[in-house]
Parts: C-alpha cells; sequence; structure tokens
C-alpha cells in the first residue's frame, strides 16, 4: 500500500467517529429536541412517546436507532435522557465481554434510567441472551455453582430504558430487535439542514462565517452533521491564518481544496477507487474481490465506507456481475482529469 492509500479512520470526510470528534461533539451537541436538526418525523414521535411515558409515571418503550455513522444516534440518546430527566449509562457491543459485565450494569441501574448500547450489534451472543428477560420482564437469570449442584437465581432489576445504536440493524438477531418498542432509521440530510447546523455550530465555536461559506460546506459534507462539524473545524483553522477568521465562499473553497475534497464530498480515495473500475476494468462489471486487490483496500472498508455514498450518487452500481460505474460517474472523472485541482473542485 503506497502514502496515497488512507485507511478510511484517517479521512476528512470519513463517517466514523474519529479521536479529534469527541471533544468537537461533546462541546457542539444540541441537549434538547429544539436544537436538534433535522429527522424531523423522528422527533415528532420520540416526544410523543416521551411525554406520555412520564405522563404514566413509567419508562420509556425499549428504543433502536439505526442508520449511517455520524447522524446523530447518540446525540438523540441523550435528548432522550434529558427529556426523561433520568440518568444514561453509556457503553458498547464490543466493550462488554461477559455476561456478567452486562448483569452488573443492569444491577446498578435506577429507576427509568437510560442504557445506552453503541454498536449494539456486536454484542456476544451469550451477553444478548442475559438482554431478553431483562428487556422484556425487567429481571436477569444468574447461575450460582458448577455441575450438578448449579442453581438459577432470578434477580429483579428497576424498570429501565434500553437505547440501542447500531449502523447494521440487518446484523440483529431477530429475537433482539422485536424486544424494541421503538424503532426508527435516521436517514441522510438535506443540504439545507446541515447549512443550518453548521451556522450553529459556527456561533457556538465563536467562527464568523457567512451564508455562502456555509453552503460550500454543506455540500460537501456528504448529509452528514460530523462531516459538516469536522469541515467547519479545517476550515477555521484555514481560516484563522489565511483570511482573518472570515470563513467566506472563497475560503470554504480554498480550505476544502487544501483537504482534496470537492464540492460533492468526495476526496482522492473515492477518485481512485472509480478510475481504478473505469481504467483497468471498463468500467465495470467487476468483482468487488477484484476492486479490492486493484486498489490495496479490504474489500469490507469499500464495502461499508466507499461504496454507499458513491452509490447515493448515482456513481457505482451493484449488479450480479459485479460493480458497474454508471455514466454519471463517467461524465464526473472525465470533468476531472486534465484540469488544475482548484477548477477541478469548484
Amino acid at each position: 500500500m503506497d502514502s496515497n492509500d488512507f485507511a478510511s479512520e484517517e479521512r476528512i470526510i470519513s463517517r466514523e467517529k474519529l479521536a479529534e470528534d469527541s471533544n468537537l461533539e461533546k462541546n457542539l451537541r444540541p441537549l434538547s429536541f429544539d436544537d436538534y436538526i433535522g429527522q424531523e418525523k423522528i422527533k415528532e414521535n420520540l416526544d410523543i412517546f416521551i411525554r406520555a411515558a412520564i405522563e404514566r409515571g413509567e419508562a420509556l418503550d425499549h428504543v433502536l436507532l439505526y442508520g449511517p455513522p455520524g447522524l446523530g444516534k447518540t446525540t438523540l440518546a441523550h435528548i432522550i435522557t434529558n427529556k426523561m430527566n433520568v440518568n444514561i449509562h453509556v457503553t458498547s457491543g464490543p466493550a462488554i465481554e461477559r455476561a456478567g459485565d452486562l448483569a452488573a450494569i443492569l444491577t446498578n441501574l435506577e429507576e427509568k434510567d437510560v442504557l445506552f448500547i453503541d454498536e449494539i450489534h456486536r454484542l456476544n451472543r451469550n451477553v444478548e441472551e442475559i438482554l431478553y428477560p431483562a428487556m422484556e420482564d425487567f429481571a436477569i437469570d444468574i447461575v450460582l455453582g458448577k455441575g450438578p449442584g448449579a442453581r438459577s437465581v432470578r434477580l429483579d432489576l428497576s424498570p429501565f430504558t434500553l437505547i440501542g445504536a447500531t449502523t447494521r440493524a440487518g446484523s440483529l438477531s431477530g429475537p433482539l430487535r422485536g424486544r424494541f418498542g421503538v424503532v426508527n432509521r435516521l436517514d441522510f440530510y438535506k443540504v439545507d439542514e446541515l447549512k443550518e447546523i453548521i451556522i450553529r455550530s459556527a456561533k457556538l465555536l465563536e467562527v464568523d462565517i457567512d451564508d455562502e461559506g456555509a453552503t460550500v460546506l454543506s455540500k460537501s459534507s456528504r448529509g452528514t452533521p460530523r462531516i459538516a462539524n469536522r469541515l467547519l473545524k479545517r476550515c477555521r483553522d484555514y481560516a484563522q491564518i489565511k483570511a482573518n477568521n472570515k470563513i467566506t465562499k472563497e475560503v470554504a473553497e480554498k480550505s476544502l481544496e487544501m483537504l482534496e475534497v470537492d464540492e460533492l464530498g468526495l476526496d482522492e480515495t473515492d477518485r481512485r477507487l472509480m478510475r481504478a473500475i473505469l481504467e483497468k476494468y471498463n468500467g465495470g462489471p467487476v468483482g468487488l474481490d477484484t476492486i479490492s486487490a486493484s486498489i490495496s483496500e479490504e474489500r469490507e472498508t469499500i464495502e461499508d465506507v466507499y461504496e454507499p455514498y458513491l452509490m447515493q450518487l448515482g456513481f457505482i452500481n451493484r449488479t450480479p456481475r459485479g460493480r458497474v460505474l454508471t455514466e454519471e460517474a463517467k461524465k464526473y472523472l472525465g470533468q476531472n482529469s486534465n484540469l488544475p485541482y482548484q477548477q477541478k473542485l469548484f
């Protein structure tokens, strides 16, 4: 792999959470539905369910949030917790290695508390089975002893709300998915929504940005608030050094040029993948393993990280015979083949 082959988590336009995102997202995270931009139907439904649960004095039904990374699943979990005025306990599927780990968490929950499990599709199956009675009956079965003398003891739990978040709802087992009373899929954001998010974030970060500058960044954010905020942060750095701390259309374009991200939110890795299909395999169809070998990227990375957005743009089609580059993609590559970089972008 050469120096131009970046792992997905190193890309500025990666939807996955990067180490640098933690503090940024914590500072920018909305605390109420009023401040949460986008996902209007989900917000409306959750608000009704929460208010009804509060009026009855009950814990909210278990909630499953699924969709691509960076769309606000964790933020929604925190907003639900704030609205219910309870505590939240945050963990992830890979972090719960043994059934005893989950049992310890569940027995420490107070009445109506929220347990948020990120990447819930990665729960160990033995651990997952502990969740079934916990979610359904607010109880867990603990086995004491070993061999013929072993006995099962049922421990009652305080009523609680499990909020599970996943990027792969299809990987959840049927029994687990069926125990969620509220299931919501988060969709990609529109440019206008991302623009609103960028303007809100700029105010919180005390960044001076005009309407056109926010529009440029929103168009390159791949429908994802996490990427929008990350681009804003990098653009802020550029404006601080090069443009007297003011983000205008020109400053936004030049900062994206520096980052090698174009107005569609594509970077050199995306273009390299499409060029490989076009130049080596005449636009396809070509198998995923062949593409993987051609550009020295893992098959799973191509399938889970690169392809979804290219398919969303209508640049790649999946067919029974393999991946095929569309005419739109060929037109895009043609327009971006022989021009200076700044002209390619804007």
